[in-house]
């Protein structure tokens, strides 16, 4: 086990004295590293902004499973699904709703929503 300056006990070894900062050595300066990061998203922003649609576009038509791989990435990884989704709603509001879906999907009242159906 090691002991830092200030006494404090830590089970993870400290660097060596050589790698250590020393006296008037603050080390990077406050902020540096956020600065590049900011620069870079700033760029890539503006890049977007000019080409993105037409880059997208071009992905998805010459190459399909890269297209994909970045959809797939920007979905979540857990998906929750609620079961108590219409708990301590009336059987008047479900119904309501129920008409209001069917309305939306064109399914007159009586009609089974399974298939569309030819008008």
């Amino acid at each position: 086990m090691a002991t830092r300056k200030n006494g404090e006990k830590t089970a993870k070894p400290l660097p060596p004295v050589e790698h250590q900062f020393k006296a008037g050595n603050p080390g990077r300066p406050k902020g540096s590293r956020n600065k590049l990061g900011e620069a870079f998203i700033e760029a890539l922003h503006a890049d977007f902004m000019d080409h993105g649609p037409t880059v997208i576009e071009a992905v998805r038509v010459e190459k399909p499973d890269q297209y994909l791989k970045v959809i797939a990435s920007i979905l979540p990884k857990q998906l929750e699904i609620k079961n108590d989704a219409f708990e301590g709603m009336s059987d008047d509001e479900l119904a309501a709703l129920v008409a209001a879906a069917r309305s939306a999907l064109g399914i007159a009242e009586g009609e089974r929503g399974d298939a569309p159906t030819a008008h």
